[in-house]
Formats: structure tokens, sequence, C-alpha cells
């Protein structure tokens, strides 16, 4: 029998995600909420030993009775083998050839009902299943086939699930120590709707059915037979059957569940739903009976750029705005450094949890569109490091080659390479936080600049590849691949000429801006600004140290 590993490099198996309970945010876009009428979902993958890269599985066939070795995604131990399948879908990133795409976030949940026997874990989960998945419910069956009979290895688990007509969420935990299998309930969103989800299950009420036909494209919800019974088994619940809430029993919420995770699900609804502002006090968690709804309608329908602007977030016209309050220093930082939470005495403090922060490995927005060939209409726009710096790039979920700028094996968390896009980026953000205020204009300058340049450059992309597609569907691969690559490689140039920019402009505290050289000189020192920590900051420097830094008799220089 042969046997063959996981197309999965060694670079990905050594991540070890920490502090998992509050990584990664999802955001999921139906058909009807869209502007032009794609299904997209998002994905930062935060950690802080996660290094940013494009994962590429290329289509592949195998002998009936190959096996497949399973790694753990975040730890790289070994699980376990399970029966590879005969042919294997081409998978950029997180959406395959197909335009199915897929994110996640964990919430955790019961730690009892983790399965240290269990094979497969959540992230082999997920690229398994892109590899195998023509459409999101087939996505939703082949996951949740392979945890009944394989069994789960990870905590509970939050999956979007898209493709070019539908948008589903699917919430997962397993049953305990060598108890093989798992309780998980799907739902669709209905069109038109949003969804989101970071860190808890969302997924409370549901309609319960008497089986699971992923045939039947009218029926929207799906769950595990035995999702009642066995919390009725545990001990987790004795109440009525329509009175079951997933996220409850298997979840239950606490201040930390609301204010460092479903804060952020209500951050990104706040920005394109009105009405929202009735769950503040549950955001803050504050209320937590006031439970926000698990989908959404948006005021107007998002364009791609709107749905990036979901993943800039960092509670802009909130309480909890970043930005304002004293921790954000003089120049207004977005940033917190790590831990969240601190003591002060006997007293427990913490910092906000964004949508936008300086650990994101990578993030993405995937649309699938249901107008193109599958090759062509799938992309995700991909980037690396913190999202409200970054710049999301398209790449065709039909290519067949990755830009070496995002690969796998260039560079990693612990060997910088300056053509990696990843220590680029970082390069270019971790300067920015020093003067956060006064650099950030600049970055987003570049980076608009750069991303809507390639939004509108993929329409013509997408028409040019179509037409060729119906002639020739190689060669429309080769040019969607072509494009995906230059595009790529030129957004990580033109970070490198940012950096040199912002170096040059911004260091040692000053602001420096080059003047004209007149007729008969050699050169001329640029103009120099220094605008030190500004009147609110030094405000507070009086406040906390009251005439220690008085000037006495004649001012010093």
């Amino acid at each position: 029998m042969k046997k063959t590993l996981i197309t999965i490099t060694l670079t990905l198996l050594s991540v070890l995600l920490i502090n998992t309970s509050y990584a990664c945010t999802n955001f999921l876009i139906t058909k009807g909420a869209s502007a032009d009428g794609s299904t997209m979902i998002t994905y930062a993958a935060d950690a802080h030993v996660l290094y940013g890269e494009l994962y590429h599985w290329p289509a592949a066939d195998y002998p009936k009775g190959t096996m497949l070795k399973v790694y753990d995604w975040d730890s790289g131990k070994y699980l376990g083998e399970i029966e590879q399948v005969e042919h294997t879908y081409n998978v950029i990133g997180n959406i395959n050839e197909n335009q199915v795409a897929i994110g996640e976030t964990t919430y955790g949940g019961r730690s009892e009902l983790l399965d240290s026997t269990g094979i497969v874990d959540y992230g082999s989960l997920i690229y398994l299943a892109l590899q195998r998945a023509r459409t999101a419910r087939e996505a939703i069956k082949i996951m949740t086939n392979l945890v009944k009979k394989y069994g789960y290895a990870s905590s509970g688990e939050s999956f979007s699930i898209s493709d070019p007509n539908e948008v589903w969420i699917l919430e997962l935990i397993g049953k305990g120590h060598g108890i093989t299998g798992a309780v998980w309930v799907a739902r669709q969103i209905p069109d038109g709707y949003i969804s989101g989800h970071a860190n808890h299950a969302r997924i409370t009420t549901f309609p319960f059915q008497k089986e699971n036909n992923f045939n039947d494209p009218n029926q929207t919800t799906y769950h595990a037979p035995d999702v009642i019974s066995f919390a009725r088994e545990m001990g987790y619940f004795d109440g009525k059957d329509k009175e079951f809430s997933f996220s409850d029993v298997y979840a239950p919420l606490d201040f930390g569940g609301a204010r460092f995770c479903e804060a952020r699900v209500y951050a990104g609804f706040n920005r394109v739903a009105s009405g929202m502002e009735k769950y503040e006090d549950y955001a803050m968690g504050e209320n937590l009976e006031n439970r926000m709804p698990l989908w959404v309608k948006p005021d107007k329908k998002l364009s791609v750029d709107d749905v990036m602007g979901m993943m800039r977030d960092y509670y802009q016209g909130t309480p909890m705005d970043m930005a304002k309050d004293v921790g954000a220093g003089p120049y207004h930082s977005i940033v917190r450094w790590r831990p969240l939470t601190w003591k002060v005495g006997d007293e427990t403090y913490f910092n906000e949890r964004a949508i936008s922060t300086q650990q994101t490995g990578f993030s993405f927005v995937t649309q699938s569109r249901n107008w193109l060939p599958d090759p062509i209409g799938g992309i995700i726009w991909f980037g690396v490091d913190d999202t409200y710096s970054t710049v999301y790039n398209p790449m065709y979920c039909g290519m067949t080659e990755v830009p070496e700028t995002y690969a796998v094996g260039n560079g990693s968390i612990m060997e910088f390479s300056d053509n990696a896009a990843f220590w680029v980026f970082n390069q270019v953000s971790n300067f920015a936080y020093t003067r956060y205020a006064e650099m950030i204009p600049d970055i987003q300058k570049v980076q608009s600049n750069l991303e809507l340049g390639y939004i509108a450059e993929v329409k013509g992309i997408d028409k040019a590849a179509a037409e060729i597609y119906k002639i020739n569907p190689e060669q429309a691969i080769e040019f969607i691949t072509s494009y995906s690559i230059d595009r790529a490689n030129h957004t990580v140039k033109t970070w490198k000429k940012l950096y040199g920019h912002l170096f040059t402009k911004f260091m040692d505290g000053n602001i420096k801006e080059a003047r004209p050289v007149p007729e008969n000189y050699k050169y001329v020192t640029p103009s120099v600004e220094q605008p030190g920590y500004g009147e609110e900051w030094y405000k507070f420097i009086i406040q906390e140290t009251g005439d220690k830094f008085k000037v006495k008799g004649e001012e010093g220089h």
C-alpha cells in the first residue's frame, strides 16, 4: 500500500499558534449583500509565531488505497493516517479551483470535550476539505464525515465556508477523550445578509432537522443527529429541544468572550449596518444577555474594498477606540503590546482586542463569482502582517504557481528574508508603530493606490481570461497565473521603496522633506520639522510629574 505525506511543507507544520482563544476574525458576505453578486469570506490568521505565506496544493491523482499522513497544523505533531481520495483539487491559500473557500476561528469551548486521540485537527480539516470539495455543502459533508470516521483532534471551532452561490457557518466541537466524532451545527447565511465570528461560538438556537440531505438546495441547516442528546447525556442541558442553544451549551459566554471576541464581530457589523449601537453594552461585556444576531443586513451592498475595510477596524467611532486611550501613547497607536491582560495589585486589567492587530501572520478576502469559469471566478485577495497597513493582492484560484515573494520556504518566523513579503511588510509596520499618527497617512496613500489599482485591473483581466478560456483553458490559467505573480511581486517591490522613504523622512524623530536645489548650489538641506509629542501628551506629562521638568530661570536648549 503506497503511503504519501500530506503536501504541507515543513514550514507550515512547524507553526505553533499561541493564545488561540483570542486569535482570528472572519466575516461572511452573501451574494445579495455584495455589490457585484460575489460571495465573500474574510480571515485574519493572528498568532505571534505564525509566518505569513501563501500555501499551494497542486491538483493531483493518487492510486486507490493510498494513505495520507496527517500532522497537526499548529504543532506539527503526527496524528495518524487517513484514506486519500483518488483526485484532489488545486488549492491556493484558502480557496480551491472550484471557488470553494474556507476560514476559521477557534472558540475553544468546554475543555473536557477535546479528544487527544483524534486524527484530524481543525487546520488539516480545512485543507483536506479544500482539496476534495466542489461546493460549500459538499465541504460541510466532507468535514463532518472526516471527524465522524477519524476523530477530531482540536477544541471548538467555527468555520466560514463559501462557494459561488452560498455562504455557510459551521460550528463544531469534539466529544471528549477517546470518543470518536463531534457535535456540530451548520447554518446557511440568508441571501442579502452578512455574518461573522471571532473566537466565540455564535450559533444559538436553530431549526432541528430529521435528516441531513446535502443534495437538497432548500435545506438551510445541518447538524449532528445527537447534538442535543449528547448535551443531555453530559448534563449540559435539560430544557426543551426548541430552547437548545449550541453556543450557550458548548461554549458558555463570559466577559472575555464578549469583550475580546464578540466585540470584533460587533465592530465589523457596526461599520456597515445601522442600529448596532443597541448591542454596544454586549460588546463591552456589560450585558451578556443582549446577544447579537447571527447575521445582519448591511445598509448597502458591499464592495470588496468595503469588506477589506471591515478587516481594518480598531473600534473607530466607539468607546473602545484604541487610538483614543492613554495606551495609544503620544502618536495615537492602534496596537498594544501583549499580554492581553495584566495585574496591578490584586486587580486584573486588559487591552482591547481589535480586528486589526500586530500579530497577524496573513489575512485575506475571498471572492467567488458564479458568472465566470471557476479557475477565473475565484480570487483570494491576500495580504501579510497587520491588516491596517497590509496590501491585499489578487491571486486567482486557478493559478498553478505562487509568487516567490509570498511562497512557502522564502524565510520563516525566525529567518529573515529581504525578498519575503512578510518581512518587508513587518519592516514598514514596526517602524510605523514608533510614530504611528505621522507615518500612517504615507502608508495608506501607497496602500490605496495599489489596492484600488488592482481592483480596477481585475475587471479587465477577468474579461480577457474568460475569452481565452473559451478557446484554450490552459492558456487562460497561464495568463491569470502570470498576472497574479506579477502584481504580488510589484507590491513587495513598492513596499521596499516605501520603507526607504519612511526611514529617510522620519529618522531620529524628525519629519524631513526634500527641497529643490537652487541654481549654483551643490545641494540644499531638507526642511525639518520636530513636532515633538503634541500638546495633549505634554499636558499628560505635567499631570504625572508636576514641576519636575519645569524650566527655572533661563530657558534651556
